[in-house]
């Protein structure tokens, strides 16, 4: 009599585990290895993208375990930039595989007191409320001004964190964090076109609140009456890709509570990350009977702003800017949302503007949410590499559309030495048409 071999058990524990349909599709041909930012600067098998999605088949197989030390680096390691997704022939969803491995970490290796501790604040306390948030990213901004990082690092050579806390504040913008409190509606010059709904974000209400209100003139001028709503939150990305899903649900749910009932015929979001992150709604709610349907009704209607504004086209002409700009394609704008043709037309459609060419422009800079705080090491890397490339095409302006980009790139440039102004692209085209005034 044949003997027969029990197949073993998944180690994952129940809900959020990787989806096996998805892990199935991998074929570990190996074209994602040369687009993998963490597989260039380490050349470890575990840390690309089929060698990670190996970990999660293990798992499913029993063979290791979600809280595994080397799991969890691994999949830590990755900068969840997608770029493997665009190079995939299979079509291979990994950023949706790596953020449930990086769920079922959180649920089954207990931290310590200090990680909880500063996950709690960073998570629940301060991320989903804005006024909190814009007071801390003031006292921030006052901290780096009175020379803290210098502190810190001085404190750093026997507390590691100090280190940390004084890389988090190189990430500081120059200017002081602008948090307007923005119109409730912004009436659309000349005939209105459409009628949408701005979706400020947190870290960009907080720190880049300005955008916001570029990004609402710049629709409004090109005729999209835009609206305001209160009732808005963190749209929960950085929650979802640092493994607390149960929380970005929750978040989830109250974006969609808020913004279903206005009628509006698109959500705008002016931040590729919180872009990505709210058009995959209907797959974070797609197992609740009560949300999954309307979920995914609202991520269909979810447009970045450099999206709308290229496909219905300017119906107003920018004033001319004298200057050279190179555009650094954020990740989740190009890997994760697969728009990359909108931004470029509408830089070339500013008078003045020479674009200049920036190698590896489809490469993630190290920012990657918070990768910057939690892969210090690995980011500092990453950017350098990017600033290498900066400085050869030496642009007037380097523009992307995220803020942590913005916060990352213009970090890399304070600390090379160049003169290169670092801004979101609403803001080139509302500089644009303030100079067309």
């Amino acid at each position: 009599m044949a003997e027969t071999t029990a197949r073993p058990l998944s180690l994952y524990v129940a809900g959020d585990a990787p989806a096996r349909e998805l892990i199935q599709r991998c074929v570990h041909c190996g074209f994602c290895l040369p687009t993998c930012p963490t597989y260039a600067v380490l050349g470890v098998e575990a840390d690309s993208p089929r060698g990670r999605i190996r970990l999660m088949k293990d798992v499913w197989e029993g063979r290791i375990a979600p809280q595994n030390a080397a799991f969890e680096r691994h999949v830590y390691q990755c900068l969840d930039c997608r770029a493997c997704e665009t190079a995939c022939p299979s079509g291979v969803e990994y950023g949706k595989l790596v953020e449930a491995a990086r769920s079922q970490v959180e649920r089954t290796r207990p931290r310590g007191a200090v990680p909880r501790l500063v996950r709690w604040l960073a998570f629940d306390q301060l991320l989903p409320h804005p006024r909190r948030l814009a007071l801390v990213a003031r006292l921030t901004y006052l901290a780096r001004d009175l020379g803290a990082a210098a502190l810190l690092r001085l404190i750093g050579r026997r507390i590691r964190l100090a280190e940390r806390l004084a890389g988090s504040l190189d990430l500081v913008p120059s200017g002081a964090p602008s948090a307007p409190q923005l119109p409730l509606v912004f009436p659309a010059s000349g005939e209105r076109r459409a009628r949408v709904a701005l979706f400020q974000g947190c870290i960009q209400r907080a720190a880049f609140g300005g955008t916001n209100a570029a990004t609402a003139r710049v629709l409004a001028r090109n005729g999209i009456e835009v609206i305001v709503p209160e009732e808005q939150t963190c749209c929960g990305a950085l929650h979802v890709h640092a493994g607390e899903r149960a929380s970005g649900r929750e978040l989830a749910k109250r974006n969609i509570a808020a913004f279903e009932r206005l009628g509006v015929d698109a959500i705008v979001i002016n931040a590729a990350g919180c872009g990505a992150n709210v058009k995959e709604y209907g797959w974070l709610l797609k197992d609740d009977p009560l949300w999954a349907e309307r979920a995914a009704r609202f991520a269909a209607t979810v447009k970045d702003a450099t999206e709308i504004l290229g496909d219905m086209g300017l119906t107003s002409t920018p004033g001319r800017l004298e200057a050279s700009v190179a555009y650094d394609e954020p990740c989740h704008l190009l890997h994760g949302q697969k728009i990359s043709a909108q931004p470029k037309a509408l830089l070339a459609q500013v008078p003045g503007l020479r674009i200049v060419p920036l190698a590896e422009a489809d490469w993630c800079c190290g920012g990657a949410g918070i990768y910057n705080v939690t892969q210090p090491d690995l980011s500092q890397r990453l950017l350098h590499r990017k600033m290498e490339h900066v400085r050869a095409a030496a642009p007037d302006i380097l523009v992307t559309a995220n803020p942590g980009c913005l916060m990352q790139l213009a970090s890399g440039v304070r600390a090379s030495g160049m003169r290169t102004e670092v801004l979101h692209l609403i803001d080139v085209l509302d500089r644009a048409y303030a100079a067309a005034s």
